[in-house]
């Protein structure tokens, strides 16, 4: 009897030495954690947001220079890391300086960290490397640059399609398989409101909703689709793919109906088909596939209005978006090539304020005066006569740009 206590009485003295060892142990890694430790976890997870939160673009996946943020700062800032913004756009040909004067827009007035996706032809790369990484002292931008790539069987029919490059924004779910959601614009795209304000209607899409794009015509006795078109249009006037927001998570995932089988097709499988059934009637090469494909699926479309991709359609027979008329226009698009002619001044004189614009604070705050009396100076064209629609929300940007406290600028 007495040897079955000893064994009880042994077995009762480990239990409690095992137990004391591990409360041990917990309280030093709770010193630790409460302390940092240092762990490359940890400083991993944080470096990015180091000097208000945002990283430099310096090249194609750079994260701007790497930071060292306090131990009591660790934690939080891995359990509340900062949304960014992702914007595509796909430079061909001309189209530097006009891609560059967008990206500034974009910059100027943004809130959340922008990460943009560049996809241009290989002899632009060097000039948005050298002039992109000039601007990393804003510390408030990624970039990657790509090149354009079209699936290999039918590479150069894509290419073609339209304009050089368009049609490259069709293939994006396919190759940013790592991001769900994405703003897509053209190189004619001017941000007259943070890029914040439209990336926020993704929060409105419904459960069936995977993108979202403005009507291309508020007018139908004006309207092209509705008049011209040889193929299937989304709703009344078609839809315009110059500002696309996508949550391409859904896209990838979404089995589309269609006019050419029964089957339902996936994004990958669904273009090539598409365009061969329809090259020989479409005009407008990938916005026509893209009306095809939200005709056929119309419950998969957001439609915002008017003033988010502003054109000269709007107003040069004629004001007609009256979104834009009550609250001031918040995205131009300055398609027609109008940015570069003197056939619509009042798009050439908010290009010409943006592209000579520079960071600086006094700059932006100087922008206004100058830029409304080059535009009082367009009254002579429809659009013009409506010029302050043209400044309404740029000045509201440029107050609240200044409301804000510097270290978020």
């Amino acid at each position: 009897m007495r040897r079955y206590l000893r064994v009880v009485v042994l077995c009762l003295a480990c239990g409690f030495c095992s137990l004391l060892y591990a409360f041990s142990q917990l309280a030093v890694s709770l010193e630790e954690g409460a302390g940092g430790g240092g762990g490359k976890p940890q400083a991993a997870a944080a470096s990015w947001l180091a000097g208000g939160g945002r990283g430099a673009g310096r090249g194609a996946g750079s994260a701007g220079p790497a930071a060292h943020p306090g131990r009591s700062d660790r934690y939080s800032l891995k359990m509340q890391p900062v949304e960014r913004v992702h914007l595509a756009v796909v430079a061909c040909g001309e189209r530097l300086e006009e891609t560059l004067t967008m990206l500034k827009s974009a910059l100027i007035f943004s809130i959340k960290p922008l990460q943009f996706h560049i996809f241009a032809e290989d002899q632009l790369h060097d000039s948005f490397k050298g002039i992109l990484n000039s601007w990393s002292f804003l510390q408030t931008f990624n970039y990657s640059l790509y090149p354009i790539t079209f699936p290999s069987e039918n590479a150069a029919e894509w290419k073609k399609l339209f304009k050089p490059c368009a049609s490259q924004r069709l293939f994006l779910p396919l190759i940013l398989k790592e991001v769900d959601s994405l703003l897509y614009v053209d190189t004619d795209i001017l941000f007259l409101r943070p890029v914040d304000d439209i990336w926020s209607l993704l929060k409105k899409f419904n459960s069936t909703q995977i993108a979202a794009m403005a009507p291309e015509h508020e007018e139908p006795r004006i309207g092209w689709y509705n008049r011209f078109a040889r193929h299937p249009y989304y709703g009344k006037t078609g839809v315009n793919s110059g500002v696309m927001l996508m949550n391409m998570t859904r896209m990838r995932r979404k089995y589309f109906k269609n006019d050419m089988t029964t089957v339902r097709l996936r994004w990958g499988d669904i273009l090539m088909p598409l365009l061969k059934k329809y090259k020989l009637n479409i005009t407008w090469g990938d916005q026509d596939l893209l009306n095809i494909i939200f005709f056929h699926n119309p419950e998969s479309l957001f439609v915002f209005p008017c003033q988010w991709n502003y054109r000269p359609d709007h107003c040069i027979y004629g004001s007609n978006c009256q979104e834009a008329e009550e609250e001031g226009i918040f995205i131009l698009h300055g398609n027609r090539g109008v940015y570069h002619d003197d056939k619509q001044p009042a798009f050439r004189a908010i290009y010409e304020a943006l592209r000579n614009c520079s960071f600086e604070d006094d700059n932006i705050h100087s922008l206004l005066k100058p830029l409304e009396l080059e535009l009082q100076k367009t009254v002579h064209t429809y659009c013009g006569k409506i010029y302050k629609i043209f400044i309404k929300q740029l000045t509201k940007s440029i107050q609240d740009l200044y409301d804000r406290p510097p270290k978020e600028r």
